[in-house]
């Protein structure tokens, strides 16, 4: 029933900037995460940024923060993810996840999120 679909991947220069969009469906209950995870080639996916429905609990991966800013949009149903002066170790397939019943967001790992988007290919050159 719940369905997340990513965009707003693409190829980026180092120091460029992109928006990923995450729109979501289907979903009834009143608490939950959205996390942003990526996983680059040879690589576990890592969590990226996550964030409660309510807006009030966001937590960011340190080598991101400063640089990323995740948000939820209740109106669109839709998160969001800035990312800013990209590094091509950003380079990676970003996916967009969802935790039932969550009301805080804290950095936990992918095999807690019930519910996943497809990916978008995030590529930052040098």
């Amino acid at each position: 029933e719940v369905q997340l679909v990513e965009s707003g991947g693409g190829l980026v220069q180092a120091g460029g900037s992109l928006t990923l969009s995450c729109a979501a469906s289907g979903i009834t209950f009143d608490h939950f995460a959205i996390g942003w995870f990526r996983q680059a080639p040879g690589k576990e996916r890592e969590g990226v940024s996550c964030i409660t429905n309510t807006e009030d609990s966001i937590n960011y991966a340190p080598g991101v923060k400063g640089r990323f800013t995740i948000s939820y949009d209740n109106a669109k149903n839709t998160a969001y993810l800035q990312m800013n002066r990209l590094k091509p170790e950003d380079t990676a397939i970003y996916y967009c996840a969802v935790l039932a019943g969550a009301t805080i967001a804290t950095m936990v790992p992918s095999y807690e999120y019930d519910y996943w988007g497809q990916g978008t290919q995030v590529t930052v050159s040098s």
